[in-house]
């Protein structure tokens, strides 16, 4: 069986969220996983784009692989370009989960 993760992150709890970024940070890096995929959707992308700590997190996420954000929630909050900025890719994300975890990616929500 594959070890494929999705890191769903919703939450607008910083310390919430700071904890799934760790999880995905660590994953990431030491390679607990086969592969690690970082989703940020509802109120976390607007805590992405407000506050600096969270951000640089982001951006160490950025750099070690694959994130997105719900381009509906985010351009209904006119923040698209910000979390554009950040590298994380701003897209459609419903279909984009769907077929992942069709692939066989487990979803982790946060």
């Amino acid at each position: 069986m594959a070890s494929k993760i999705l890191v769903i992150v919703a939450t607008g709890e910083k310390e919430k969220l700071l904890t799934a970024l760790m999880y995905a940070r660590n994953a990431l890096k030491r390679k607990w996983l086969e592969d690690v995929k970082v989703f940020f959707f509802g109120p976390s992308e607007k805590l992405i784009t407000s506050d600096p700590e969270v951000a640089d997190a982001v951006l160490e996420i950025v750099s070690l692989g694959d994130s997105y954000a719900c381009k509906a929630i985010s351009d209904n909050q006119e923040i698209s370009d910000k979390i554009s900025d950040l590298g994380v890719r701003v897209e459609y994300v419903g279909s984009i989960i769907s077929s992942y975890i069709k692939e066989g990616y487990v979803p982790m929500v946060w």
